[in-house]
């Protein structure tokens, strides 16, 4: 081996330099495996009418209304929301006070045409795309998602206003 080429390759600061990037490759690779882990909040083999069924059900006991997040795993925006509905304590509350929120999944391998025929047709809004059931399981709101979305996320002002308008207290008041 050249001489040159020795000194520069076995070098300390050269070993180390090439040591922090197999650390730092490492990390990022765990850190990944970890997020997408984390991001399946879609069941891509439930039967979304027993899904909506039973939610129906819970929401009837406890009177709330159904909100149902249609999308997918595949779905960078569904799952933004997810995290968005998790995180952002104002939206969490009006969704834990109102509405039992269920996902609703729509991918390739599991269309559940059942349901999006339940639903209203939702996907022809996009994905995610909310459908709002009352608590006898009708169907009475979609909302596409690309109203609530600001920058590369969701705006908690459009979100919880439109979580406020189809909360059970303020349909009831205008029935």
């Amino acid at each position: 081996m050249d001489a040159k080429i020795k000194k520069k390759y076995l070098c300390p600061a050269f070993i180390l330099c090439i040591m922090k990037k197999i650390i730092l490759l490492t990390f990022t690779l765990l850190a990944m495996l970890q997020l997408s882990a984390q991001q399946n909040i879609y069941d891509d083999k439930a039967d979304a009418m027993q899904q909506i069924n039973t939610a129906v059900k819970k929401a009837a006991a406890e009177n709330k209304y159904v909100l149902c997040q249609v999308g997918g795993n595949w779905c960078p925006w569904c799952l933004r929301f997810a995290a968005f509905a998790e995180s952002d304590t104002l939206v969490h509350d009006i969704i834990q006070e109102n509405f039992v929120y269920i996902h609703v999944n729509w991918s390739r391998e599991n269309k559940n045409p059942e349901a999006m025929k339940y639903l209203g047709n939702p996907a022809r809004f996009g994905f995610p795309v909310f459908v709002i059931l009352d608590a006898s399981g009708k169907p009475i709101h979609i909302q596409n998602s690309a109203y609530l979305e600001e920058g590369k996320g969701y705006s908690e002002a459009k979100v919880s206003e439109f979580l406020k308008a189809w909360t059970p207290s303020v349909v009831n008041t205008l029935r």
